[in-house]
């Protein structure tokens, strides 16, 4: 719109260009081609690079910055024989694709309508200029209705983008989303069946409760909270820097626990929060945490002694 005149200038220029010389040129002279392209570039190419600029932009604002892809020009062989069926129940018999006709249809719509109405409302005018002969100032007439449907129509297409651009976006967050049954599918392919998972931890369960007693005969000690909680741990220096959890259990199993412990001469040790807090952060087979390290050390260090009062009871 503000280059409207310059436009203006350099249309008129080639114009009259042409018409001095229609009978002067030779349509084969390479000179007369040269004059073309140095009169229409001009011309052109600022409404071309606008557009593409425009492109540009309404794409990075689309896709919230540059995507770079070959993707879309690697050959597919399956282009070169289209499925048409395919393509116009996509493209024309979908929700999508009927709303994107509608939306066409009213962009040729809302630009006609504009052009008519500025057309009735100029046309008198500008045949006045010109049956008084003043053929500048109807081509200026012309050239004003021209830039006023361009910005008339450029501000209603922007609404129209806009709306479309919502529209777009609120369906395509609608198609991410997925459904309860594709929830479900995709926490089985993550985090495994179900199902599946239970009866494994049952069994995992049901074999530790089976080697239960022979992990409590060979531990170094079991302690207790003393009747709900009951843990068992085993230290071998030289393969484990801290001692393992080799059997836990509460109410009925921890009792089991403390009597195979009995009749084995493992030594038993009442220490309440430590009971509880290696129940609750421990499973069979973990080693020691470290916040863990200086209980468990005092803890050790008191079997150490049980056991030499136990051998010089012996002797």
């Amino acid at each position: 719109i503000l280059l409207a005149p310059w436009f203006y200038d350099k249309i008129c220029e080639m114009m009259i260009f042409y018409f001095n010389n229609v009978t002067a040129q030779k349509i084969d002279d390479a000179r007369f081609y040269y004059i073309f392209l140095r009169n229409l570039l001009p011309i052109v190419l600022p409404l071309s690079l606008a557009g593409i600029l425009a492109g540009v932009i309404i794409n990075l604002v689309q896709n919230r910055g540059f995507i770079f892809t070959t993707k879309t020009i690697e050959p597919k062989f399956s282009k070169i024989v289209p499925k048409f069926g395919e393509y116009f129940k996509k493209t024309l018999f979908s929700m999508m694709g009927l709303f994107n006709i509608a939306k066409s249809l009213l962009k040729v719509a809302v630009i006609v309508a504009i052009a008519v109405l500025l057309i009735r409302m100029d046309l008198a005018k500008t045949l006045g200029f010109l049956k008084a002969g003043g053929v500048d100032l109807a081509l200026r007439s012309v050239s004003g209705m021209v830039a006023q449907l361009l910005v008339v129509s450029a501000v209603i297409l922007i609404v129209i983008g806009v709306f479309d651009y919502v529209m777009q976006r609120r369906e395509f967050k609608e198609q991410m989303k997925m459904t309860k049954q594709e929830v479900k599918e995709e926490f089985k392919e993550s985090e495994g069946d179900p199902e599946v998972k239970g009866r494994l931890e049952s069994a995992q369960k049901e074999m530790l409760s089976q080697n239960m007693p022979k992990a409590v005969r060979e531990s170094d000690v079991v302690i207790t909270n003393p009747t709900h909680y009951a843990v068992s741990l085993q230290w071998k220096q030289e393969q484990q820097d801290a001692p393992m959890i080799t059997a836990k259990g509460t109410d009925n199993t921890a009792q089991t626990m403390k009597k195979i412990a009995a009749e084995n001469n493992v030594p038993i040790i009442e220490n309440r929060p430590l009971a509880r807090g290696l129940y609750a952060d421990t499973e069979v087979g973990d080693i020691i945490p470290t916040s863990y390290l200086r209980a468990i050390a005092a803890v050790y260090a008191q079997v150490g002694f049980m056991n030499k009062e136990r051998n010089k009871k012996s002797i």
